[in-house]
């Protein structure tokens, strides 16, 4: 906690790439609040603007130097627009050093092992003291190599996790920040959103050939759903209407733990927390995805019916070369399955295109599997090498322009594919979850039903409605436009009034 007397500082989060990195910002801006210092929205406003930076894939790497940049340039006046500018998050752990050299203006590049005591670090940074970059290791070797060995990540810095030792006391914490995972882990909202993303677990067992991931994030490891279900509880006393549960792997969360069952058997538990209305599970691995996970996603009251499947592609050939499992026709028996279950499930996907020793027959099956597949929303990547992956190694590399093709190709086939399935839905009823006004019409409300996940998967625009972000709205889809859908609020009988329209509260 801060000294009494002591002088406020200001701190912006810049949150860059997935839902994880929101969660990741939110425990920083928790233990930064606890230590004293002024949350603000601007970077413009702060003392120190702090870019927690996504290291994906290269445009992701080229928009977190972009946003670093930008917050140390100068304002018109001439004045500096913030006192220190630092870079955090995914592409800080990835490259530490090297990135603090290409970027000097950058006040210092600090990984996962700073976010415990971060706020000291601030306070050296505006004192004029220069941070040691950081040296990035592979994160893989920092845990046991056995799953059910890594019960405790003391000593190791997990972001989400807490931290052993953790120089934070909790003491009387300021409004709205709490421990939400016991004495170890802070959070506190940065929007006010009625979502909020809950994290399962970090890093990934995997070995998929184009993927760092693993190297800098660490190996899986599971938050014991007691942290889980107490964050989910403080969410809840915080009008958080929808959990969006994340990690790299949702479909592993348990195995460290001695029980793979775990988020079958977690899910009513979320679903019943107080406030919450909806759960929704991302990032499942389609040779993971065990029949009573599905039973579970789908038959259980309050949590949605929506897949998020990590394809990647179809061709037994391709996958196997990116070291992952399945085919076309795996594939497509898993959907049945899913469909069998819940006919209006939502079903995304993401596929990689240009891949090394991919052939045009491997292409046109791609092509075929999203045809049959009817997926709501997929996202197309072109392949490119990543530092330090299996893929950048291997043989059979495609012409730069030959991959462009490719994904010029499967990209226009899945926006014509999305949008047709955006048409069948016409005609069903859905229940929305309103997150604000369209910008260009404010009389149109806009929200997500089940089958649409947070920020990517389309949305639900309902003109000339009046509602206010947190409220449920029953409705029927009317029409479509592209991968968004117009929706009608249903009626009572004899009433004008719509159906079912909650507070926020």
């Amino acid at each position: 906690m801060v000294a009494p007397g002591s002088v406020t500082r200001s701190v912006a989060l810049v949150t860059l790439g997935c839902a994880r990195n929101e969660v990741d910002s939110e425990e920083l801006a928790g233990r930064l609040a606890a230590a004293g210092w002024q949350l603000v929205d601007d970077a413009e406003n702060a003392d120190v603007a702090v870019v927690n930076t996504c290291g994906f894939v290269e445009q992701a790497k080229k928009d977190s130097i972009d946003v670093l940049m930008e917050a140390a340039e100068l304002k018109d006046d001439g004045s500096a627009r913030t006192k220190a500018v630092v870079a955090v998050g995914c592409m800080a752990e990835r490259y530490g050093e090297q990135l603090a050299d290409s970027l000097p203006e950058a006040d210092a590049v600090l990984g996962f092992d700073s976010y415990a005591d971060l706020s000291t670090h601030l306070d050296a940074i505006l004192h004029g003291e220069k941070p040691k970059s950081h040296v990035p290791v592979d994160r893989r070797t920092l845990l046991p190599l056995t799953p059910a060995a890594r019960s405790s990540a003391a000593g190791v810095a997990v972001p989400g996790h807490g931290a052993s030792p953790d120089p934070v006391i909790i003491g009387d914490l300021p409004d709205g920040v709490a421990p939400v995972s016991g004495p170890r882990v802070m959070r506190a909202r940065l929007d006010g959103r009625p979502w909020a993303p809950l994290k399962l677990a970090s890093g990934c067992d995997r070995r998929c050939a184009f993927c760092a991931i693993p190297a800098f994030r660490g190996a899986f490891l599971s938050r014991r759903p007691a942290e889980v279900l107490t964050e989910a509880r403080w969410l809840g006393e915080r009008g958080v209407k929808e959990l969006f549960l994340v990690s790299e792997n949702s479909t592993s969360y348990g195995k460290d733990l001695g029980d793979l069952r775990l988020l079958e058997t977690m899910l009513p538990d979320l679903a019943a927390v107080d406030g919450v209305d909806r759960v929704r599970v991302s990032y499942l691995q389609p040779a993971e995805l065990r029949p009573g996970l599905i039973d579970a996603i789908v038959g259980t009251e309050g949590v949605a019916p929506y897949f998020d499947l990590s394809f990647q592609h179809s061709s037994n050939a391709v996958l196997r070369r990116m070291r992952r499992f399945g085919s076309t026709g795996d594939f497509l028996t898993l959907l049945q399955g899913i469909r069998e279950r819940s006919p209006q499930a939502g079903i995304r996907s993401n596929v990689i295109v240009g891949f090394p020793g991919e052939t045009e027959a491997d292409v046109e099956e791609l092509a075929g599997f999203l045809v049959e597949a009817r997926l709501d929303v997929v996202g197309v990547f072109g392949y490119s090498d990543e530092d330090g992956t299996e893929a950048a190694t291997l043989d059979g590399k495609l012409p730069d322009d030959e991959i462009a093709a490719r994904l010029a190709h499967i990209t226009g086939l899945v926006e014509e594919l999305t949008a047709q399935r955006a048409e069948e839905r016409v005609g069903e009823h859905v229940r929305v979850l309103v997150e604000g006004t369209d910008d260009d019409d404010p009389d149109t409300v806009v929200g997500r039903a089940a089958h649409q996940g947070p920020e990517v998967d389309g949305q639900i625009l309902l003109p000339g409605v009046q509602a206010s972000p947190g409220d449920w709205i029953e409705a029927v889809v009317t029409e479509s436009l592209g991968v968004d859908l117009i929706a009608s609020p249903l009626q009572r009988a004899g009433s004008a009034a719509p159906v079912a329209v909650h507070s926020a509260g």
